[in-house]
C-alpha cells in the first residue's frame, strides 16, 4: 500500500516537475541569446521496515546519486503503519547528510576521545492516529555525488521478544528523489568576461566555473550590472553548493553598485563551483551584468619528488628479494633509497616560485573500508615555517565513506629547533588550508577542517573521523611561533605522520564487536557493544557492568544448570536411563554455550559457538519432548520410536529456525496430545482418573506443572537485556526441577536401581524382558 502510493504521488510530483522544464527566457550566453533546459529525474529505492535504535545497524540507510548541474533537489518522504492494536503513536527520526553515512547518536553516549562528530541534520515524522504521513524536502543547489538518508524509531526498549510469540508493528519508510538539473549550464572561464541577463526574479540565474589544482584563491566579481541599461541594480549571488549537515555557502549582495567582489580561499580543488544569480528587485525589470572569476595558483616545491619514487620503485625492483645483504628489499616494499631533503629541493627552484611543500603518499588497500596511508621517504616528514607541508589522501573511491579514519602526529622533540614552537595541522576535505602560519584557522572557502597541534610539551596528537566524507582529504602542516613568524626563520621541525581508513576504531575494544553493514552493494561498519557499554567505538562506560558482575553473570547462567542433577538422579533411579542421558547432554551444553555467550570478559568457549548455541536449543526442546512422552506411559518400542523420530524432526526444524517459538511449542503440544490421549486411554481401562494416586497429583504433578508454568511465563514475558542473567538463570532452575517432580514412578514389578542389577547380570536372561540379538556385518 505504500509503494502504491508512493508510485502514485512521484508520477504527480513529476508531472509537476515536468512543467519546468521549459527555456528560462532572457538567459543568454557569450555568442548570442539562447535557451536553457531544465530537466527532471526520479529516484526511488524500496521500502524497509524500521527498527528501535540500539545501535547503528537499526537505522535503515538509503544512498542517492545525485547529478552535476542540480538545481534543484526534493525528497518525497513517506512513513506508514500496521493496522492492529499493537501499533501505538510512534516518531520516526530521519537524518541527511552529504558525501558520508550521517554520524548519528540517538541515545546520547559519549565518542571515542579526540572524535570528532558533527550531528547531521534531522527531522521527525510522527504517525499518530492515520497509518500513513508523508512530507517534503527541498534543496536548492545541492552538491553533486552521494547523499545518505537514515532513518530509525526510538531507543529500543530492551524487552527480549520471543520470535513468533508476540506479532510487532510494522513501521515502514520509504524516501524517493526528484531532482531538476540543468542542461549545457553557461560556464564561466577564468580571467574571461562572462555577459549575463536575468530577465526575471522568478527565474534565477545558474552558472559555473571549474577550479584548477593548487589554487590559493578565487576572486569573484561581478560588475557593470544595471537594470534596463539605466541604473544600478540589487542582486544577489550565491557561490558553493548545499551540503548536509553544515553549509558553507558564500553570498554577495550588490546593492545601489556597479561593481562588488568577493574572494575566496582555498576553493575546492578539480571540481565545478556553482554560482546562482538572483534579482532582488521588486519589478520584472531585465538585469544584466558582467561575471569574471581569476585564480591566483600555490604551486608546490620539490618538483622532482615523482623522479626520486620512480627511482626508489625501480631499485625496489632491481634489488635482489632473498639475500642478507643491507640493501636487500622484500616484494612489495621499497627499497633502501631515499628523497632528497626539502633544503636541497629549495636550493634546486627559487623559493619564491611555490608556497607549499608536497609529501607524496601512497595508498595501500588492505580490505573493506580498510586502507593504510603510507608517506614516501617517511613516516617522518620535515615541517617548515615558511610553507605548509602538504600530504593528500584519497578517499574518493566511494567505499570509504564506510569506515572511520585515524590521523596520528607524533613530533620528533630532537628536531625542534625552537623549543617554544609547536607544529599546526589541519585536516580538511576537497582543499588544503595554506595560511595556517597568518590566519591559524582550519577552514578552507567550503569546509570546516579539523586542527591538531603538536608542542615540545605535548608532542602527540591524534584525530578520529567517522565515516570520513568521499573527497580527497589533505593534510597540511606548519611550524608556527609564539613571538611571530620572523622567529622561526630558517626552524623545522620533524613529525612522523600516520594516517590509515579502519572500519572501526580500535575494533570497537573489548567490548564491541565490529560487524560490517550492508545496503545496495554500499558497506559501511558499526559498533555492537556489550556489557553494558556504550557509544560510537563501545568506549562510553557509563552503563558499564563491573568485572564482578560478570562474573556474577557467568556463574548465575551456567551454575544454574546443575539443577538438573536431581533430575538426572531421579531418572537413573527410576530406570529412565535415555531420559537421565538427554538431561545429561542438555545441561552439558546448556552451561557451556552460556560461559561462550557472555559479553564481557568472563568467557569461556569449549567449541565453535554456533555449535554451543545449536546443542543447547537441541538439548532444551529434546528434554522437554522425552520428559512429557515419558509421562505419557506408553509401551516402551512406541516410546523410543518416538523419541527418535522427534529429536529428528526437532534437530530439522531447529535448523531451519533456531529462535522460532514452534520449535517448541510445536513438539510440546504433540507430546501433550499423546500424553493426555494416553492417560485418557488408561483412565478408561481402569475406570478410574489416571494417575489414580491423589498423592502423585497433589506432591508432584501439581508441583511440576506450577513450576514449568512459571518458567514459561517468565521466558516469555519477563526477560529483558538488563535482567537476563538472573532471569534466564531462574528459567534454568524452574524447568530443571519441574522434570524431577514430572518424571512418573518406576513400574511396580520393578525396584529401584533395578538397571545396576541388569549391569551384573552377565548372560543371565533377566526377568520380564526379552531380548532379540542380531549379528551385523
Amino acid at each position: 500500500m505504500v509503494r502504491a502510493a508512493g508510485l502514485a504521488l512521484g508520477l504527480l510530483l513529476l508531472q509537476l516537475l515536468q512543467l519546468l522544464s521549459l527555456p528560462a527566457a532572457g538567459s543568454s550566453r557569450p555568442g548570442g541569446p539562447g535557451d536553457l533546459l531544465y530537466i527532471s529525474e526520479y529516484f526511488s529505492q524500496s521500502a524497509q521496515k524500521l527498527s528501535f535504535y540500539s545501535w547503528y545497524e537499526n537505522a535503515k540507510l538509503f544512498r542517492f546519486q545525485v547529478p552535476e548541474d542540480t538545481v534543484l533537489l526534493r525528497w518525497l518522504l513517506q512513513a506508514s503503519k500496521g493496522k492492529g492494536p499493537e501499533c501505538t503513536s510512534m516518531d520516526i527520526t530521519i537524518h541527511f547528510r552529504y558525501g558520508a553515512p550521517p554520524v548519528i547518536n540517538p541515545l546520547g553516549t559519549q565518542f571515542p576521545l579526540n572524535a570528532t562528530a558533527r550531528p547531521s541534520y534531522n527531522l521527525t515524522m510522527t504517525l499518530s492516529i492515520t497509518l500513513q504521513n508523508s512530507t517534503f524536502v527541498n534543496i536548492t543547489t545541492p552538491a553533486a555525488g552521494d547523499w545518505f538518508i537514515a532513518a530509525h524509531l526510538p531507543q529500543a526498549a530492551g524487552k527480549i521478544e520471543v520470535k513468533g510469540f508476540s506479532t510487532p508493528c510494522a513501521y515502514i519508510f520509504q524516501p524517493d528523489m526528484f531532482v531538476l538539473r540543468l542542461v549545457d549550464i553557461p560556464v564561466l572561464e577564468p580571467d574571461t568576461p562572462l555577459q549575463q541577463t536575468i530577465a526575471s526574479p522568478a527565474r534565477p540565474l545558474h552558472v559555473k566555473v571549474f577550479i584548477p589544482e593548487y589554487t590559493a584563491t578565487m576572486q569573484f566579481t561581478l560588475r557593470s550590472c544595471v537594470v534596463n541599461s539605466t541604473k544600478a541594480c540589487a542582486i544577489r549571488v550565491v557561490l558553493g553548493s548545499i551540503m548536509l549537515p553544515q553549509s558553507f555557502q558564500k553570498t554577495l549582495r550588490c546593492k545601489e553598485t556597479v561593481d562588488c567582489s568577493l574572494v575566496l580561499h582555498s576553493p575546492p580543488w578539480e571540481k565545478w563551483l556553482q554560482i546562482m544569480a538572483e534579482n532582488l528587485g521588486t519589478d520584472n525589470a531585465s538585469v544584466s551584468f558582467e561575471m569574471i572569476a581569476s585564480f591566483t595558483a600555490c604551486k608546490p616545491g620539490s618538483t622532482n619528488s615523482f623522479l626520486n619514487f620512480y627511482n626508489s620503485l625501480n631499485q625496489s625492483q632491481s634489488t635482489p628479494a632473498l639475500g642478507g645483504g643491507p640493501n636487500a628489499s622484500t616484494p612489495g616494499m621499497l627499497g633502501n633509497t631515499t628523497l632528497p631533503a626539502v633544503g636541497a629541493a629549495n636550493n634546486a627552484s627559487d623559493p619564491g616560485t611555490f608556497c607549499l611543500q608536497n609529501q607524496p603518499v601512497i595508498r595501500e588497500d588492505l580490505d573493506v573500508a580498510s586502507v593504510r596511508f603510507r608517506v614516501i621517504n617517511g613516516p617522518s616528514i620535515p615541517v617548515h615555517s615558511e610553507f605548509p607541508t602538504l600530504l593528500l589522501f584519497n578517499l574518493n573511491t566511494g567505499m570509504d565513506s564506510g569506515g572511520t579514519l585515524l590521523v596520528n602526529l607524533l613530533l620528533n622533540e630532537t628536531s625542534l629547533s625552537i623549543g617554544n614552537a609547536s607544529v599546526f595541522a589541519c585536516m580538511s576535505a576537497a582543499s588544503p588550508v595554506l595560511t595556517l602560519n597568518t590566519t591559524k584557522n582550519c577552514s578552507t572557502a567550503f569546509f570546516q577542517g579539523y586542527p591538531l597541534n603538536v608542542t615540545a610539551s605535548s608532542t602527540e596528537a591524534t584525530l578520529i573521523i567517522p565515516y570520513p566524507e568521499t573527497d580527497n582529504w589533505f593534510l597540511s602542516l606548519q611550524l608556527i611561533c609564539p613571538q611571530g613568524q620572523g622567529e622561526c626563520n630558517k626552524a623545522k621541525a620533524k613529525v612522523t605522520v600516520s594516517t590509515y581508513l579502519t572500519p572501526c576504531f580500535d575494533d570497537c575494544g573489548t567490548y564491541g564487536q565490529c560487524s560490517l553493514l550492508r545496503r545496495h552493494g554500499y558497506l559501511y561498519a558499526g559498533c555492537s557493544c556489550k556489557a553494558g557499554w556504550g557509544g560510537w567505538s563501545c568506549t562510553d562506560n557509563t552503563k558499564a557492568q563491573s568485572v564482578g558482575s560478570q562474573n556474577l553473570a557467568t556463574l548465575l547462567l551456567t551454575l544454574s544448570n546443575l539443577m538438573f542433577l536431581p533430575a538426572i538422579a531421579v531418572a537413573l533411579y527410576r530406570y529412565y536411563l535415555v531420559e537421565a542421558s538427554v538431561y545429561t547432554y542438555t545441561m552439558f551444553f546448556s552451561t557451556f554455550y552460556h560461559a561462550c555467550d557472555q559479553p564481557g570478559v568472563a568467557v569461556m568457549c569449549i567449541m565453535d559457538y554456533d555449535t554451543l548455541q545449536y546443542c543447547d536449543f537441541l538439548g532444551s526442546v529434546v528434554a522437554i519432548w522425552v520428559t512429557i512422552l515419558c509421562m505419557a506411559r506408553v509401551k516402551k518400542i512406541l516410546k523410543y520410536v518416538l523419541f527418535v523420530l522427534g529429536t529428528l524432526l526437532i534437530a530439522m526444524s531447529l535448523q531451519l529456525d533456531r529462535r522460532g517459538i514452534w520449535n517448541m511449542m510445536g513438539p510440546c503440544l504433540f507430546a501433550l496430545i499423546v500424553m493426555i490421549m494416553a492417560w485418557v486411554y488408561h483412565g478408561v481401562k481402569r475406570r478410574h482418573c489416571y494417575p489414580t494416586s491423589w498423592k502423585r497429583w497433589v506432591f508432584y504433578l501439581i508441583p511440576g506443572i506450577a513450576l514449568a508454568f512459571v518458567a514459561i511465563l517468565v521466558y516469555a514475558f519477563m526477560e529483558t537485556n538488563d535482567n537476563y542473567y538472573y532471569t534466564h538463570s531462574i528459567w534454568h532452575i524452574l524447568v530443571a526441577s519441574s522434570v524431577a517432580f514430572l518424571l512418573p514412578p518406576c513400574d511396580k514389578h520393578k525396584k529401584p536401581w533395578a538397571w545396576s542389577q541388569k549391569l551384573i547380570c552377565r548372560y543371565q536372561i533377566c526377568k520380564n524382558d526379552r531380548e532379540e540379538l542380531y549379528a551385523v556385518t
